[in-house]
């Protein structure tokens, strides 16, 4: 449980989502044990005001434009990998609730997934739950996630077949590119140049059939691998 919950304090959120109009009615619709500390539309914006705000929870729609303002359906979990350290717990509120959205979000690490047809005082229960440690889905989703994790051990010889592809080296590369580092900073990691780990991500890339970084982050949390 969160100090601020254990205190009676308002809850601090931040909102992450694409549509102006859309953050505002939420904001206006949460309760008043619910304050809201920062809003962002993209993944670069997310990850910056939550290392700065450090909220109890995270809003995050699931998908999100990219740093350069492309759409992309990956960015509700580049921004949870991007945030990775900071204490902060994320509920996924999207329009969609098809099984591969839900079931990718949680295992990048949200703690729930509600829909936007839901009130403004369901998201806020939602939000005191998560912020408590809890769960929170609809039956539905909750269905995608069992069978999901249900079948866990079968797909753990799949990443090692996967990962296998892969030198020792290029598995280092790989999990701090997929956690955000920049080439500098894996080359300083890892004591290479960066001229040598612009190839080992070359190569990477190639041997998962990826192509960016991106699609690198979300095959990685995909298996659990950060």
């Amino acid at each position: 449980m969160t100090d601020a919950a254990t205190a009676g304090e308002p809850l601090r959120v931040v909102i992450v989502d694409d549509h102006s109009i859309f953050r505002s009615g939420l904001r206006a619709d949460l309760d008043p044990s619910v304050l809201v500390v920062g809003e962002a539309a993209d993944v670069d914006s997310a990850v910056a005001v939550i290392a700065a705000e450090r909220p109890d929870v995270v809003l995050l729609d699931v998908h999100l434009p990219g740093a350069e303002g492309t759409a992309h359906s990956l960015g509700g979990e580049a921004v949870i990998v991007g945030s990775a350290g900071t204490g902060t717990r994320f509920l996924a509120l999207s329009v969609s609730d098809a099984a591969a959205d839900v079931v990718r979000v949680i295992r990048a690490g949200a703690r729930g997934y509600i829909t936007k047809g839901s009130s403004g005082a369901d998201v806020s229960r939602a939000v005191h739950a998560v912020a408590s440690g809890d769960a929170v889905f609809s039956p539905r989703l909750a269905g995608f996630v069992l069978d999901a994790f249900g079948a866990a051990a079968g797909e753990t010889a799949a990443v090692d077949d996967e990962l296998d592809r892969l030198s020792g080296r290029e598995q280092e590369v790989m999990r701090l590119i997929a956690r955000g580092y920049a080439y500098k900073e894996v080359a300083q990691e890892l004591f290479i140049s960066i001229k040598t780990v612009e190839t080992h991500v070359s190569s990477v890339l190639r041997k998962l059939q990826l192509s960016s970084r991106h699609e690198l982050t979300a095959w990685a949390s995909e298996r659990r691998l950060l």
